[in-house]
């Protein structure tokens, strides 16, 4: 038995992290122009600490959608009428926008799931098969988006969560044996971005200051910024993202505040202000 065959039969458990590394370990090996620094990935995003001491952290593994979205079950009732936003299922000419707003498109999915709002699941969900055809991944995405309906039709909604984990799990995947772990890093910050987006918003409509605690990560944004500036350079040439390496590295002040400490109303609304910009970045080129 194969060690992909036991990590795709413990995906649930392994998350995006052990596939990644699985896969990129049974390719061929090939010639990078350059040697990527290691990314150090924060500990309670990057999946199973025990893929971790096995495999070792390395450019191919990226945060876990599922933890980073944690945080959307911990800011209280999400009112997704205040929270949704228009989207079409137009594909992107840019492949580099493809890739972020898949990982949107993701978050979306869990606001949904969250909210529990059956009807806006197709649609959802058909718009991010188009995404996952337009970066090669398009089995894949067929694969899951079945059952995302199926569960979304029977109010089975913890099973969307898992369902919707292993969406970007087996994309990111497929990106690393396409050879094109830049794009499965994009997926990741695409859903991080959003997700912050629809928890500061939350937050700040509902403020609780127990609720702030979670959003004082300096070290998930940091970690973004250095994977932006591991990209190809011909990559980071594109506007998009060299916009949100200087929008990220703003963000930074507002997230470095001491471990434990609350934000207020009004820094919760600011650093909201600024995710939400961020987050346009991807959201208005998808739908432009």
């Amino acid at each position: 038995m194969t060690r992909r065959f036991i990590a795709r039969l413990l995906l649930p458990v392994l998350g995006a992290a052990g596939i990644a590394v699985l896969n990129a370990q049974d390719a061929a090996p090939a010639t990078p122009e350059r040697t990527p620094e290691k990314n150090p990935i924060p500990e309670d995003v990057v999946g199973d600490e025990h893929v971790r001491e096995e495999y070792g952290v390395n450019q191919f593994t990226t945060p876990s959608i599922r933890k980073l979205f944690d945080m959307l079950n911990n800011v209280g009732k999400l009112r997704f009428d205040d929270l949704k936003r228009p989207f079409t299922d137009k594909t992107p000419a840019d492949r580099i926008i493809v890739a972020m707003g898949l990982g949107t498109l993701i978050a979306d999915g869990f606001l949904i799931v969250q909210c529990e709002r059956v009807e806006e699941m197709e649609a959802v969900g058909r718009a991010m098969i188009k995404y996952g055809k337009a970066l090669g991944a398009g089995n894949r995405m067929n694969k899951h988006t079945g059952s995302l309906f199926e569960y979304s039709l029977k109010g089975n909604w913890q099973d969307l969560r898992v369902e919707l984990a292993k969406t970007q799990a087996d994309v990111e995947a497929e990106m690393v044996m396409l050879r094109d772990v830049d794009i499965a890093h994009l997926i990741s910050l695409g859903g991080w971005l959003r997700a912050l987006e629809i928890a500061t918003k939350s937050i700040s409509d509902n403020y609780a200051e127990e609720k702030t605690r979670q959003l004082t990560r300096r070290d998930i944004a940091e970690y973004y910024m250095m994977s932006l500036d591991s990209l190809h350079p011909s990559i980071m040439k594109n506007p998009a993202l060299q916009e949100l390496r200087k929008g990220l590295e703003s963000m930074l002040p507002l997230l470095d505040v001491p471990e434990g400490k609350a934000l207020t109303l009004e820094e919760v609304k600011t650093l909201h202000k600024k995710a939400s910009s961020l987050c346009h970045i991807i959201t208005d080129k998808m739908n432009g």
